[in-house]
């Protein structure tokens, strides 16, 4: 996709004037709108609108092979051997080339994507990665939802940051050449005094540190006071371990220093690099990678840099609120969402509230703003003017499948169960059938006990997507709506055992699975089996109710009613309604 740089640059960059000693070309502001702490650029797909995460950390455009269906691609095998890695580790590729793919109002024939892995997310079609990044110097400006390609001649000793007001500090450091066998943006940084290699990766969410690379530092998954820090997941099928640490130092470029903050860091390799440097850093940075210099440049916006709270305490808040913001005001309706997005990805709801409720003002007819400034609320935990601005998104744009599903979780959340299913059933509608949006669809259908189109949104997503890391998850799920319905048990047994094999043997998702399959086993009156399946569910969460209830009806049919009842016993202890839970699927004792 060298190909789209190279017509951005001949069609938007603004003709040089006199030769100078140094001149700079750019292009226009390429928009850029954070869903979270995920950058979307908008383009189009043979004229269908789609939306992309810029991932500098992609060493080449990609999307999946559900988008490749949904869009209706054709596939071609990919370069013989050629696999891609990722923190989920290396997925199978093919290739697809889009006949018009459009950014920026330029229309480009015949781009090639890779094609497979998992989703990128976000709500996107997949990844703009570094084929379309490395030809150029690339600014990067998230704070205010926008980056820029830039052309630099003559300007091997000149300082780029031009941004740069009296004053203020700028940190450079130096990075690798850019090749086509090494495409990243890589440099070194500390940690804890320890030198490592840093990749900058705006397609990840948060910054990552590897095992090997924090246990240099003097931190291990031992140390007193990491966290659990759940699963994260990428290209490839894996889900991986991390944990939450902290580290006394994280020193980057020649002028940065972060003193006493908490990393990320987890079971990956990253083969030329010790951490992902993420979208978090991003937005809390302007950064100008100087491809022409092999030169990085940024200066700090302000707040938390690495902020891995749940819930930012007042403290945090006040800290991202007090950040000085730059005197130039937006120019439009739009340039005001942008920096709203990129406040509620900061959780910095104060500035985000003022700058979405602007935009709403200057365009109130958008139901995008109105609907951005609805998450921020949710977000910033204001249940009552969020239902508002949903509401009034969905009124100016029936058919806006984001604004119908954040709608719904709402509902649900105030007991209004009939209007949360009749926004799933609009957004069921409305979502193309390979989207990866069904699976969120199954999950909230199975939160409302609709048990037969959970089934169905988990059937679509299955089909269509082979490889993604979520798959494990969605056939336990599958399987337990099956066993729950009594219907289909061979296949229910099918999915339960296929996602024993691909889940992770060391988490607690095990006991999940295996109470599933143990139920089935009850149902088809495997009573043995079932038995033995709680046995090992047990060991892993001995506080399952669930798996004591249903161990002890597979006892008690086994004729052993002393060890049954203790069972039944011990499960009613631990929960007042796992009786009534299986009466109602029609399980008896």
């Amino acid at each position: 996709m060298g190909a789209v740089a190279v017509a951005l640059m001949a069609a938007l960059l603004s003709p040089p004037g006199a030769r100078a000693a140094c001149t700079v070309a750019k292009t226009p502001d390429l928009p850029i709108v954070m869903s979270g702490m995920r950058p979307l650029i908008t383009a189009k797909i043979n004229d269908v609108d789609a939306q992309f995460i810029l991932d500098s950390g992609a060493f080449f455009s990609m999307i999946s092979s559900a988008t490749a269906a949904q869009f209706k691609l054709r596939l071609e095998p990919g370069p013989r051997g050629l696999t891609v890695r990722g923190v989920g580790g290396t997925s199978e590729i093919s290739l697809t080339r889009v006949k018009v793919f459009t950014i920026a109002g330029v229309q480009i024939h015949d781009v090639e994507f890779l094609v497979g892995g998992s989703e990128a997310g976000g709500g996107s079609a997949g990844m703009l990665g570094q084929n379309f990044l490395e030809r150029w110097d690339v600014e990067y400006d998230f704070a205010k939802g926008v980056m820029r390609l830039l052309h630099a001649e003559d300007c091997k000793r000149r300082n780029l940051a031009y941004w740069v007001t009296p004053g203020q500090s700028v940190s450079m450091m130096d990075i690798d050449s850019i090749t086509p066998a090494a495409p990243h943006t890589i440099g070194t940084a500390f940690i804890n005094g320890a030198k490592i290699r840093v990749m900058f990766d705006t397609g990840a969410d948060t910054s990552i540190i590897s095992l090997k690379a924090a246990a240099r530092a003097g931190v291990t998954p031992q140390t007193p006071g990491v966290l659990d820090g759940g699963y994260s997941s990428g290209i490839g099928r894996r889900r991986v371990k991390t944990y939450i640490a902290n580290f006394s130092s994280f020193k980057i470029g020649d002028a940065e220093e972060i003193k006493n903050t908490r990393l990320r860091i987890g079971e990956m390799d990253f083969l030329d690099a010790d951490m992902l440097v993420g979208a978090d850093f991003f937005l809390s940075h302007h950064v100008y990678v100087a491809n022409s210099q092999r030169r990085l440049y940024f200066t700090y916006n302000g707040g938390p840099v690495f902020n891995l709270e749940r819930a930012v305490d007042a403290a945090v808040r006040a800290d991202v609120a007090d950040a000085p913001r730059s005197s130039d005001e937006p120019a439009d309706a739009a340039a005001y969402a942008r920096r709203g997005a990129a406040s509620t990805g900061r959780r910095d709801y104060a500035h985000a509230l003022a700058d979405l409720t602007r935009a709403c003002e200057l365009s109130p007819n958008e139901a995008e703003y109105f609907y951005q400034r609805g998450v921020a609320y949710w977000e910033n935990s204001q249940s009552v003017p969020a239902m508002a601005d949903f509401n009034r998104a969905i009124e100016l744009q029936p058919d806006y499948l984001s604004a119908r599903m954040s709608r719904s979780e709402l509902l649900m959340g105030n007991k209004d169960e009939p209007g949360a299913v009749a926004d799933l059933d609009a957004a069921d509608r409305i979502a193309p059938k390979q989207a990866d949006i069904r699976y969120t669809l199954a999950q909230l259908y199975r939160r409302t006990d609709r048990l037969g189109p959970a089934l169905v949104q988990y059937d679509l997503w299955i089909t269509n997507h082979p490889d993604d890391s979520k798959m494990a998850q969605a056939l336990s799920a599958r399987c337990w709506l099956r066993a729950l319905q009594g219907q289909e048990l061979d296949q229910a047994l099918s999915d339960c055992n296929a996602a024993y094999r691909r889940v992770d043997k060391s988490t607690r998702a095990v006991a999940g699975i295996l109470d599933g399959r143990g139920l089935v086993r009850l149902r088809m009156g495997d009573y043995d089996k079932a038995v033995l399946d709680y046995d090992d569910s047990l060991k892993i969460n001995p506080d399952s109710a669930w798996a004591f209830y249903g161990r002890g009806i597979a006892k008690i049919r086994l004729k052993k009613n002393t060890q049954g009842e203790a069972d039944l016993a011990q499960a009613s202890t631990m929960s007042s309604t796992v009786a009534d839970d299986f009466k109602r699927r029609g399980i008896s004792p």
